[in-house]
């Protein structure tokens, strides 16, 4: 069992920065890919991006350039970096780490919204 606890949520002007960290707890033998997804009111949740054991990454073309997944493996923690923010960035974010056998873990999410 994984348990991911979301933090770095907030209000933050169009043009801003804001860093998100997702802690992990639990076995991670299994895991194979980690990433960000998030939901704005009204829409489905949508592939942000996401990172390998091997460090591979993938973006939504939406925030590439500007979001930036990282991750600190002896700390069990995944990061998105996201610098010059839209207000169509304003949404729930979750991490999500998957599986070999594609089974997701949802953290509780934190609300990113973006307004001047």
């Amino acid at each position: 069992q994984v348990r991911l606890v979301e933090s770095g949520g907030g209000l933050v002007q169009p043009g801003g920065s804001l860093r998100l960290s997702c802690a992990a707890s639990g076995s991670m033998l299994s895991i194979h890919v980690r990433g960000w997804y998030r939901q704005a009111s009204g829409n489905q949740r949508e592939l942000v991006a996401t990172i390998t054991g091997s460090g591979s990454t993938n973006y939504a073309n939406s925030v590439k350039g500007r979001f930036t997944i990282s991750a600190d493996n002896a700390k069990n923690t995944v990061y998105l970096q996201m610098n010059s923010l839209k207000p169509e960035d304003t949404a729930v974010y979750y991490c999500n780490f998957r599986e070999l056998s594609d089974f997701p873990y949802w953290g509780q999410g934190t609300q990113v919204t973006v307004s001047s």
